[in-house]
């Protein structure tokens, strides 16, 4: 297995990461990636194979398990109880009781409301140039994820601050100060959520923290801190991915010159699919080797880390050709961009709801929208999203 240095700070990585998967994949399924001191998998086959495979898991084997710090208290005692960082038979339990809460029509409902939102947000633009991040593709998963959960949209400023506190944790250049900011917000998220959750006990209303509060009544139940940590997985999960995808989108779609055929109803889903390909919002996956297991030739011992570069598996010149071009009318192939397997992204439906409507709605509304400056992405790996985007409408 070849050794591979790459730091995931260095600048030229953070706006370009792509040179760095090419090479990686031409050394094979697995390489070394001396900067985590781990195995990463970068194509195709091995980041959806160990997706899949039951032998590696989120959770930390419990004889490696070691007790957080102190500071990090607050955000630890979330993580502790989270969906995403559980296994089977846990995982089981959480993911059928979210889901019967995170229902299908539930998200289907939520289109026109999407639409009208879109539609406001965009009347609200102002003519000189303006950061669509923050106008536009933050406050449509950011307040669509408040009305499904029942949160008073104007909490969403405090929402996000949290949210992007607490994903700091997982950023490679991660410091104390992202320690402390994320343990305080984790605090106030807590608390904050204690209290609504209550107030929903006593006036409940047809939201998904309702819904979450009575699956927890019959039999198999979320426990209050279930409860608490599954509604911030949502809060979340359910704009930070989306709010990347939007950006990255937009930006990806007004440098190709793409965008006029790219909205017809019989490419739309095509184009959301490339979207996510191209340049998905999360680059990386880890999980644990569960027993000694040899796959594609290497042999993981019990407690190994492993690294899935989606970014990487999403550029596969295997399943798409000249995978480094963008091309909405590629034939839809399954990406990685919302993992695989048991924790395969229980909010992608609604992640692609939202981008089906937000795009063209966009560009349709701003037929001359443009970039007013080169997008550069944010120092944040292992997400992968921009800083800003400023443009002119």
């Amino acid at each position: 297995m070849k050794t591979l240095s790459q730091s995931p700070t260095e600048p030229n990585f953070v706006q370009n990461p792509y040179p760095f998967y090419d090479t990686a994949r031409a050394s094979g399924d697995l390489v070394f990636w001396s900067d985590y001191d781990m195995v990463a998998a970068v194509c195709h086959r091995a980041v959806q194979t160990l997706f899949r495979d039951r032998r590696f898991g989120r959770e930390v084997p419990p004889e490696l398990a070691r007790p957080g710090p102190d500071h990090l208290a607050p955000w630890l005692a979330v993580e502790a109880h989270s969906l995403l960082e559980a296994e089977p038979p846990r995982h089981t339990r959480l993911r059928a009781l979210v889901m019967r809460a995170f229902t299908s029509r539930a998200i289907a409902a939520l289109t026109p409301s999407i639409e009208t939102l879109c539609h406001d947000l965009i009347d609200a633009f102002p003519e000189e140039p303006f950061d669509l991040l923050d106008a536009y593709c933050t406050q449509v998963p950011v307040i669509t994820v408040c009305r499904l959960l029942g949160v008073p949209e104007d909490m969403a400023p405090h929402l996000l601050r949290w949210s992007h506190d607490m994903v700091a944790m997982y950023q490679a250049s991660r410091t104390r100060e992202t320690e402390d900011t994320a343990a305080q917000s984790a605090q106030e998220f807590t608390e904050f959520l204690d209290d609504y959750i209550g107030k929903r006990r006593s006036a409940p209303r047809d939201d998904l923290i309702t819904r979450l509060i009575a699956a927890e009544e019959e039999g198999e139940k979320l426990s209050r801190d279930e409860l608490i940590a599954t509604c911030v997985l949502l809060l979340n999960a359910g704009h930070e991915a989306t709010v990347h995808s939007l950006g990255n989108g937009v930006k990806t779609l007004l440098q190709s010159d793409t965008t006029a055929p790219a909205f017809a109803p019989e490419v739309l889903d095509g184009t959301v699919e490339e979207v996510l390909r191209y340049d998905p919002p999360l680059h990386m996956f880890t999980r644990y080797a569960y027993e000694d297991v040899e796959v594609f030739g290497h042999t993981f011992k019990r407690g190994d880390q492993v690294a899935l570069l989606l970014g990487a598996a999403n550029r596969d010149p295997g399943i798409w050709p000249n995978p480094n071009r963008f091309d909405p009318a590629r034939p839809i192939q399954t990406n990685t961009s919302f993992g695989g397997g048991l924790h395969f992204c229980v909010g992608a439906p609604l992640a692609r709801l939202e981008m089906r409507i937000a795009l063209p709605i966009l560009f349709d509304r701003c037929p001359n929208l443009r970039l007013a400056e080169q997008p550069e992405y944010s120092n944040s790996y292992h997400f992968h999203g921009l800083t800003r985007l400023l443009v002119h409408v």
